[in-house]
C-alpha cells in the first residue's frame, strides 16, 4: 500500500462504495417486493375495504390517530383495534364501531373529545372493514402493547 492517500484511491473508494450501496439498495428492494404479498394479504382487499380507507382519509382520522405507527399520537393507535375491541369476531367489532361512532363525543371529564362525524351505517361498516383488514397485516407485532 502506498504511503500516501492519492486522489485516485479516494475516487476508487467513492465509486466503489457508491456501487456497493446502490447494489445493496436494489437487493433489499427486490427482497421487500417479494415478501410484501405474503405480509399484506392484498388478496383480501375488497371494495368495502377501499371505501373504508376513503372514509378514513376523508375524515382525516390520521390527524389524531396513528395506523401502524404512522400518523398523529393524539389518539390511540388503531392498527390493532380489531384485536382489542372485536375479540376475534368481525360481527362484534362492527357492533362496537357502530355504537362507538354514534356515542361521540363522549362527555367524560378529562378525556379527549372525538368529534361526531355523522357517518352513515354503511360508512361505519366500511371503516370497520378497513380496520379489520389493517389488523391482519403482518406488521412485526406493532404496536408493542395491545392498547396501542
Amino acid at each position: 500500500m502506498a504511503e500516501r492517500f492519492t486522489k485516485g484511491m479516494a475516487r476508487n473508494i467513492y465509486y466503489g462504495g457508491g456501487v456497493f450501496v446502490f447494489l445493496l439498495l436494489v437487493g433489499l428492494t427486490f427482497d421487500t417486493m417479494l415478501k410484501m404479498p405474503e405480509r399484506d394479504h392484498r388478496v383480501n382487499l375488497t371494495e368495502s375495504v377501499a371505501r373504508g380507507k376513503g372514509v378514513w382519509e376523508h375524515n382525516n382520522c390520521i390527524g389524531c390517530h396513528s395506523l401502524m405507527g404512522e400518523g398523529a399520537y393524539y389518539a390511540p393507535e388503531l392498527a390493532n383495534v380489531f384485536d382489542r375491541r372485536g375479540a376475534g369476531s368481525e360481527q362484534s367489532f362492527r357492533a362496537f364501531m357502530s355504537a362507538w361512532m354514534a356515542a361521540q363525543p363522549l362527555q367524560v371529564e378529562g378525556r379527549r373529545k372525538m368529534p361526531q362525524f355523522h357517518l352513515t351505517q354503511e360508512q361505519v361498516d366500511d371503516l370497520s372493514e378497513f380496520l379489520i383488514w389493517t389488523s391482519r397485516i403482518d406488521d412485526n407485532d406493532w404496536p408493542p402493547n395491545i392498547e396501542g
